[in-house]
């Protein structure tokens, strides 16, 4: 998968779909507003949809990390309260690449042996470690925003295709521990 276009696919549609709903809210522009915030959802949807297909979880997670970072760029500067949350974000999806990186690596075993293995700490038996956190933490944060009354259905959709693909994330995940962990 070429993860250049990936990225840049995503980044044009929260630009779409930014300057729709910006477009909502200008007299006169509902309707141009309405075309490309349904463009924007469209075109998302079809590249979350790529994504979930390919199972890797660097794909998956890069594709929620670009769709945040772009949202943080076009947020309102005076929206401290989303300015936060999606920062917080973007630096817990920051550490899911670096997870990805030692989960790979044989002195992985180590994180095995300092995690407590209370369930509270473990994912299917595994680390509860960066990656699964992180993950966990943005399917709380897509959750609570599944639940604005009001939200559109198509961004509904897209919202639960995020989701859908975080837990997708997860599994490939732990795949990928129960190889270097040899479980």
């Amino acid at each position: 998968m070429d993860l250049i276009g990936l990225a840049t696919r995503i980044s044009a549609s929260v630009i779409s779909i930014d300057a729709g709903r910006k477009g909502f809210a200008t007299k006169g522009k509902a309707e141009e507003g309405r075309i490309l915030y349904e463009n924007g959802i469209e075109r998302a949807m079809s590249a979350f949809k790529e994504t979930q297909n390919s199972a890797d979880p660097q794909t998956l997670i890069l594709s929620q990390y670009t769709f945040l970072s772009q949202e943080l760029q076009l947020c309102d500067k005076t929206d401290k309260d989303t300015i936060t949350s999606l920062t917080k974000a973007v630096q817990s999806f920051d550490d899911t690449f670096l997870a990805l990186k030692v989960v790979e690596e044989p002195s992985y075993i180590a994180v095995e042996k300092a995690i407590p293995h209370i369930g509270k700490y473990r994912v299917s038996g595994y680390p509860k470690d960066a990656f699964h956190i992180a993950c966990s933490s943005h399917r709380t944060r897509l959750q609570n925003i599944l639940r604005t009354p009001g939200l559109d259905p198509i961004e509904k959709a897209l919202l639960k295709q995020r989701f859908s693909n975080l837990a997708t994330a997860q599994s490939a995940y732990i795949e990928k521990q129960k190889m270097i962990l040899g479980n």
